[in-house]
């Protein structure tokens, strides 16, 4: 056995934190962690075990939480310290009427959320839109994006790897190949700060949102260059990939599915479904776009990610992938025949395979659009930009004729019978 100064500088470093760890853990109390259980516990026993645990630490009934239809070992990979599930209310919006090149056809969409008059908002816009005709979509761009940095001693140095990287594409793809089946990098772009060099990879991903599946190509072709290049070093993320934030960069250049919806409202439709005229429509429209230009927004749309967390949670997405998402723009325009309006959501990233989109009801909801499965994501994406632009549609309408917080006491806040 070593000597206490026998270990290294690094070994002693690591020792202290361990005695430092068990310090704090004496002081908290070992029963106060939760068990872990093998393999994480996803039996049902054993997930049974942790709430019965949790029940008596907290003195709280965990009766609902408890309540799973399905068998609880298809969490595994979902969720850690699984004890149950959370029941959020699901309806349904539609139907709303698509044609696009992947998704054509009457749609309902299931929509998981506890806001009350939601739901009925979006249903309502989805109607209107149906009623004048339907939504064209278009898938315009499919690409997911991942930003590494690589580090350099100087500025010239940094400007050499710039110019060399993208001569290199063909090798990074083959490497990038090697650690996935699914996922093809297709694009790269240098962006030379200073003396670093911040590397925008772009990959198609198939049916999956495939984030995991990126990050691990991209780390092997980070290795493959500090095997072939002489950098100082490279961090996998830098943030300029906007994963999970609002940026700029978003707006510009994309991630995940680039999708646009478009329709025209008929004056008659309007004023039927909608209770509200062109003119007025236009109004809350352009008068709210001097809202968001003084507030400096990102985009701009009326509530995109009221839309994108309820269908996000209802069909099993990354929920967090909302703030990225609800980065959009719409658009209405005043015609002679009535008013057209759109939505163009440039990072909405979806998938319909991988992730929690497998889990028994987020399947069934995925289902329920004809697009569980392989070869359906886009087909998803049009389908969520049509629905999307019913939300629009309808608070807009809300607000031109001050229906907004008439409907939210009718459908929400006061509970109606």
């Amino acid at each position: 056995m070593k000597k206490a100064e026998e270990f290294t500088g690094q070994e002693q470093s690591s020792m202290g934190r361990v005695l430092e760890e068990e310090s704090a853990l004496k002081e908290f109390g070992l029963s106060d962690l939760l068990p872990r259980l093998q393999n994480q516990g996803y039996s049902a026993e054993r997930v049974a075990r942790r709430r019965r645990w949790l029940e008596e630490k907290t003195k709280v009934s965990l009766r609902h939480i408890g309540d799973c239809s399905f068998d609880t070992e298809e969490l595994r990979g979902n969720i850690e310290n699984p004890i149950g599930v959370a029941q959020v209310p699901m309806g349904v919006a539609g139907p709303v009427l698509v044609h696009g090149r992947h998704a054509n056809g009457l749609f309902y969409v299931p929509m998981a959320t506890t806001e009350g008059a939601l739901i009925r908002s979006y249903e309502r816009g989805m109607v209107a839109l149906t009623r004048g005709g339907g939504v064209q979509t278009a898938l315009l761009e499919d690409e997911n994006q991942i930003t590494p940095t690589f580090f350099f001693d100087d500025v010239s140095s940094a400007l050499e790897f710039s110019e060399w990287a993208p001569q290199h594409l063909m090798q990074m793809q083959a490497e990038a190949a090697r650690s996935t089946q699914h996922g093809k990098l297709t694009s790269l772009k240098c962006y030379q700060v200073g003396r670093q060099v911040l590397v925008n990879f772009g990959f198609s991903t198939g049916d999956a949102q495939g984030m995991n599946m990126i990050v691990k190509a991209a780390d092997a072709v980070c290795r493959w260059v500090q095997a072939n290049y002489r950098i100082s070093s490279y961090l996998i993320f830098s943030g300029m990939c906007s994963e999970k934030r609002a940026s700029g960069f978003l707006m510009s250049r994309g991630k995940g599915k680039r999708v646009t919806a478009g329709a025209l409202l008929p004056h008659d439709v309007l004023k039927m479904y909608l209770h509200a005229t062109a003119e007025q429509m236009f109004r809350v429209w352009q008068s709210t776009v001097i809202g968001h230009l003084q507030a400096g927004t990102i985009g701009y749309n009326g509530h995109y990610a009221n839309g994108l967390t309820a269908i996000f949670i209802a069909t099993g997405q990354d929920v967090a992938n909302v703030v990225n998402a609800a980065c959009g723009v719409t658009s209405f325009e005043l015609l002679p025949e009535g008013l057209f309006v759109s939505a163009t959501l440039p990072a909405l990233s979806v998938a319909t395979v991988g992730g929690g989109t497998g889990l028994p009801t987020q399947r069934e909801a995925i289902s329920m659009m004809g697009c569980y499965g392989s070869g359906k994501v886009k087909k998803l994406a049009e389908i969520i930009a049509a629905a999307v632009l019913g939300g629009e549609v309808s608070m807009a309408a809300a607000i031109a004729t001050r229906e907004f917080v008439a409907a939210h006491e009718h459908y929400g806040r006061n509970r109606p019978k």
